[in-house]
Order: structure tokens, then C-alpha cells, then sequence
């Protein structure tokens, strides 16, 4: 099954939404963590930087990478990405 092609970083801006909600791709161990998604170009997709990820909780590749509609809010623990 071929990955899932993800909206681009401009059409995330456009929203308002300038920060990323980045989960590890194993369910097992779910960690995440959010950042700024300020670093990419606008032509750049989500899904093109999902495999330059590594958990540095279980060391699993790859991440599902999605925008944080919540990037504005105080930081509060989280079980993860499910």
C-alpha cells in the first residue's frame, strides 16, 4: 500500500497553524512530541519528512507527522498519537 501524500507545508500556513504534532509510527510505543514547523519550505509535504524521523524513546524510523492545531496551547502531558 503506498504511503498516504500529506498536505503541504503552505497549505498548513494558510490555516494559521505554524507547528507539528510528530508521532512515533510504532502503536506500541506512541510517544510524540510537537515543534515548529518552521524550518521547511512551503513546496515540502508532511509526508516527505515522516521517514527522517527517529524515536528517541524505542528507536523506531519514521514518524507520522501532522499538523498541531494545538501548537498555541500550554504544553500538557500526553499518552501520545493514537
Amino acid at each position: 500500500m503506498p504511503a498516504e501524500i500529506k498536505i503541504t507545508f503552505a497549505e498548513m500556513r494558510e490555516m494559521g497553524v505554524p507547528g507539528l504534532l510528530i508521532c512515533c509510527s510504532d502503536y506500541r510505543c506512541s510517544r510524540s512530541i510537537a515543534i515548529s514547523g518552521n524550518r521547511w519550505p512551503d513546496q515540502v509535504r508532511l509526508s516527505d519528512i515522516e521517514p527522517r524521523f527517529t524515536c528517541q524513546a524505542c528507536g523506531r524510523r519514521g514518524a507520522d507527522v501532522r499538523p498541531d492545531f494545538d501548537w498555541n496551547r500550554k504544553p500538557v502531558a500526553t499518552m501520545g498519537c493514537r
